[in-house]
């Protein structure tokens, strides 16, 4: 199959009043352009930046998923991979293959959409043969290809159905197959079940996983959903605003998030944070101050931070729900009123006002007494030490990572 490399990729749309295309020039040439950000996109003399600097090497048969809000470029990057956008400035290799100027058809890439995208006159084996005939796949082949993919798929029974005698997840197997009888290099999906209810969808994520075991191809999908992304992904690349803002296997991006966006974004329910203050407590150890509560992150993260040499500042203090706990430790407890209880069966969300701002902790059922946590109730609380992250407030930036 192939790799997949992107250098210095960027896509600038041209401002509505010039129209124009924007000139390409060598990278690496000294001049700055004006540039400024407005609602959050960066808008230069050349246009509005939808994809700025992106850098990524896939690996022959990753699965790496671009995951981030809507408008942050990552459906922007996919097409231009597919070819369906042009590349402002930059290189885009599949395999060893420079392809800027490749028309999509000559990349040897397959793309599914979330529309399906399925020919409603024809019934299913017509769909999947039809882009065998458009290549002019011998008819032995053909039927070798087809057979195959909806054996792979489970839609054999389906073959000569059209695709309004069935359901919304056969529909999205009928697409991913019509892509993966082609024997793609790179398989690109953007976005395939946003269409899905919430059983299917996780049907269809069960599907997506087995699937990959099963074909010889490089996948690199597109997703707003975080769930998505930590159970799909080999690799995750978190997008914002038309930059990268982290790469990295979904237990690396969780544990250890290189900024705030990152760490509200991954993660549901998102990460809690406070304002607090990091403190010294002798030359060699930190602690972290919230209100009357002092808490001494772990030796790791205390040895990060001497490594740093950083000084006492304000932070913002992230804490993951699941990394709080309600068990008593002396000048480490945190004060709060419960405002609001959800019971989600093996755990309850509880959300607690601490000086006007939420948090929310899980807890598991079997540790609640009876009425002991209803609205209104005080409770207290603290963190795990290794389950404390700090970040500059000014920067946002980790820091572990500054």
């Amino acid at each position: 199959m192939a790799t997949v490399t992107l250098k210095h990729v960027q896509k600038i749309y041209p401002n509505a009043e010039d129209g124009s295309k924007p000139k390409k020039r060598k990278r690496g040439k000294a001049e700055e352009e004006p540039q400024h950000r407005t609602y959050n996109l960066k808008v230069t003399d050349e246009g509005v930046v939808a994809v700025d600097d992106f850098n990524l090497e896939i690996k022959d048969k990753e699965f790496v998923v671009l995951v981030g809000p809507s408008g942050c470029g990552k459906s922007t990057t996919l097409r231009m991979i597919a070819g369906l956008e042009d590349i402002t400035r930059g290189e885009l290799y599949i395999g060893d293959r420079l392809v800027n100027e490749v028309a999509p058809k000559d990349r040897d890439i397959a793309m599914v959409f979330q529309n399906y995208a399925l020919y409603p006159h024809m019934t299913v084996r017509q769909n999947l043969e039809f882009p065998l005939k458009l290549a002019k796949t011998p008819k032995e082949e053909m039927d070798r290809r087809v057979n195959e993919a909806a054996e792979i798929l489970g839609i054999t029974p389906y073959l000569d159905r059209k695709p309004r005698a069935l359901s919304g997840g056969q529909r999205q197997r009928v697409a991913i197959g019509r892509a993966i009888v082609r024997e793609p290099q790179v398989l690109l999906m953007d976005e395939p079940l946003s269409n899905l209810d919430a059983k299917l969808r996780n049907q269809m994520r069960a599907e997506i996983i087995k699937l990959r075991q099963k074909i010889n191809t490089t996948f690199i999908y597109v997703t707003h959903d975080q769930t998505e992304a930590m159970t799909l992904g080999d690799r995750i690349v978190i997008m914002k605003d038309g930059e990268v803002q982290q790469v990295g296997t979904p237990q690396e991006v969780f544990n250890d998030p290189i900024n705030i966006f990152v760490a509200g974004f991954i993660g549901m329910p998102q990460m809690n944070m406070f304002d607090g203050k990091l403190v010294k407590t002798d030359e060699t150890h930190y602690a972290v101050r919230i209100g009357d509560a002092l808490i001494a992150p772990s030796a790791d993260k205390q040895a990060n931070l001497l490594a740093r040499n950083t000084p006492e500042m304000d932070v913002t203090v992230g804490v993951r729900p699941e990394h709080i706990t309600l068990d008593h430790v002396d000048g480490a407890m945190i004060k709060g009123v419960i405002d609001v209880s959800e019971m989600m069966g093996s755990s309850v969300h509880l959300h607690i006002s601490i000086d006007g701002k939420d948090c929310i902790i899980i807890v598991p059922t079997l540790d609640l007494e009876d009425g002991s946590h209803g609205i209104g109730t005080d409770l207290e609380f603290t963190f795990a030490p290794n389950a404390i992250h700090l970040f500059d407030p000014e920067t946002g930036m980790n820091l572990e990572h500054v």
